[in-house]
């Protein structure tokens, strides 16, 4: 298993005994249909590991029965943890989720793992060194895309090139939901965000450039999901307004450090 290797250096001794390495956070708005088979994944995972992990589920204002399975869980494993967050938007879930996180890193995966959480060891040292920020990219040489239909392809490149010109030249994937922090980091640049929306990470990752932080693009094997919640009319239309705002804010000086 990739992260069992990858974290061979810190397991020494009973897991017990030892701080978090990694938070794992899981925001979930509607989620009861999926939950389960996730949930089992990443508790399976965890058990697998000679070390400490923590999943932390962002329940984001659900109406379904997310919160209930998301507790039976919790009830059963001292892994999982229960998170509400009433803001909606993906952008203010993992925000959540972050400041609430205890783990030397701090990594975010969409709900229905579409990159397998089996790839966390490419995202951790000693297998990845010298980053501040590890951003799982579909478009990497080596990254493998599995059943995406061609017409949502093509709305994240031409959504990719926008971004790139405008904000975050050089990134290949800024969309893809599967992002590492060292949690110092991350509890730095969260704060600053200002969109709880899909283009959160365009934000995170603007600011982390702003404030001279290093981010490496690692590829990912990404299998498409039919129950995407993103809907592509609707939401392309906003992103670009997010990113319109984004621009603005860092323009005005929004995004400097406190004190700076």
């Amino acid at each position: 298993m990739l992260l069992k290797e990858a974290m061979d250096g810190a397991s020494k001794g009973p897991v017990a005994n030892r701080a978090l390495r990694l938070s794992i956070i899981v925001p979930a708005y509607n989620e009861a249909r999926r939950l389960p088979a996730t949930l089992d994944r990443l508790v399976s995972f965890a058990e697998s590991l000679p070390f400490a992990i923590e999943v932390l589920v962002v329940d984001n204002a659900s109406t379904d029965s997310t919160k209930a399975i998301v507790m039976g869980y919790v009830s059963r494993s001292p892994v999982v943890r229960y998170l509400h967050e009433a803001l909606r938007g993906k952008g203010a879930a993992v925000r959540t989720g972050i400041m609430a996180a205890s783990g030397e890193y701090l990594l975010f995966s969409d709900a229905d793992l579409a990159v397998p959480i089996g790839e966390a060891g490419n995202f951790l040292p000693p297998r990845l060194r010298d980053f501040d920020i590890a951003i799982g990219s579909r478009e990497a040489e080596g990254a493998k895309r599995y059943g995406e239909p061609f017409r949502r392809h093509l709305m994240g490149r031409v959504f990719n090139l926008l971004v790139r010109g405008l904000l975050l030249p050089g990134l290949q994937d800024t969309q893809c939901g599967f992002k590492c922090f060292r949690r110092d980091v991350a509890q730095d640049l969260f704060p600053a965000g200002t969109i709880h929306g899909w283009s959160f990470d365009v934000e995170i990752l603007y600011i982390a450039r702003l404030r001279g932080y290093r981010i490496a693009e690692v590829p990912v094997r990404w299998y498409y999901g039919e129950e995407s919640k993103v809907r592509p009319l609707r939401d392309t239309w906003r992103m670009l307004n997010e990113l319109r705002k984004i621009r603005e804010n860092g323009r005005r000086g929004l995004y400097k450090p406190p004190g700076a």
